[in-house]
């Protein structure tokens, strides 16, 4: 038995209450529908910045009216600390996922970003620490390596950042490091590459690159790649992302405890490779669809060339043992990608 099923068989046996940030969001979401589907209590906070009430509908769709009646909602916003200690009353574990992400929203937008992801960040790490929760994880960001160029990443050697959104999830790490030292409250980072999977959103300027792709060669639409398509990086299942954050709620062993860890597969997949794998499993299900070129434009501001994690601190500290390679998670998503985007 793994090391997460055994944790979650342990949780069903005594069950906990968990408070998710950015519930309504991609990452939000998923770890609702896990925690509920596993009998656990949840409390769940969102203001709908960028999460949508369609992906809290879908979990209630899936699980039990039984399992539904464990959850509670806050709508709410992380800027204003009354509401996290509201959130942060009671709760035995915090996996903190609201944040306003994308590096070019950061470039347009440094001071919403800033107050969203650093102020409204230390908001939930002070309710946490004063609600005395177990344990705080965060979702921290691959971004934090800049302009490092080793491959793959090490957790404790970076660069310095390329954005405005890279400094604010540097700023996080800084932080939870602080807050060790002054007060004694432990928590965990969550570095995360590129996550992908059911409930990400497709539409507007800053979507991520898979539901993007999807919904452009399904509609016939042309798919851009910023730069020559060798950019590479680190894709990780949203199935793995669960796991990873439910070990770190978790984990018992004090060394894992005040760390920062890299969630990703230790591979690399170019924008080309990926472009072509997405485009054959697309026209595996839909056979109308006829095989196209993607379109190549300027590279982007902001990024980083390439991306790939080493994921061996996780796996000796957490037991992280990914479950799903990029293969495997696009096969597992693609229906609900073709359901949902048609």
């Amino acid at each position: 038995m793994s090391k997460y099923q055994q944790v979650l068989n342990d949780l069903q046996a005594s069950p906990k209450t968990w408070l998710v940030t950015g519930v309504a969001g991609f990452i939000g979401s998923n770890l609702l529908e896990t925690l509920l589907s596993n009998n656990q209590k949840v409390v769940g906070l969102d203001n709908f910045a960028t999460g949508h009430q369609y992906n809290i509908d879908q979990v209630k769709a899936i699980i039990t009216p039984e399992q539904w009646q464990k959850f509670t909602f806050i709508e709410g916003d992380i800027r204003d600390l009354k509401t996290c200690v509201k959130a942060c009353t009671d709760v035995d574990y915090v996996l903190h996922q609201a944040a306003l992400g994308s590096v070019p929203r950061s470039i347009e937008d440094p001071i919403t970003t800033n107050e969203n992801n650093i102020s409204g960040y230390l908001n939930m790490l002070v309710a946490a620490k004063d609600c005395n929760v177990k344990r705080f994880v965060y979702a921290a960001s691959s971004s934090t390596y800049g302009d490092h160029p080793n491959l793959p990443k090490v957790e404790d050697i970076i660069g310095s950042p390329l954005s405005p959104y890279a400094v604010t999830k540097l700023v996080n790490e800084l932080y939870a490091e602080v807050f060790e030292k002054t007060y004694g409250f432990k928590s965990i980072g969550l570095r995360y590459f590129n996550i992908f999977g059911q409930r990400q959103d497709p539409e507007g300027a800053y979507a991520a690159v898979i539901p993007k792709w999807v919904s452009a060669i399904l509609k016939s639409e042309p798919v851009y790649i910023n730069g020559d398509g060798e950019t590479s990086r680190d894709f990780c299942y949203i199935k793995n992302v669960m796991q990873i954050n439910i070990l770190a709620a978790t984990a018992d062993n004090e060394d894992a405890a005040n760390q920062v860890y890299n969630v990703a597969l230790n591979h690399r997949t170019t924008l080309n490779e990926l472009f072509y794998f997405i485009q054959e499993k697309l026209m595996a299900r839909v056979p109308e669809l006829k095989a196209t070129q993607p379109v190549y434009r300027d590279f982007r501001a902001g990024d980083v060339r390439h991306s790939q994690a080493d994921i061996s601190k996780a796996k000796k500290l957490l037991g992280y043992e990914p479950t799903h390679v990029i293969d495997e998670g696009l096969e597992e998503a693609m229906d609900w990608y073709v359901k949902d985007l048609t």
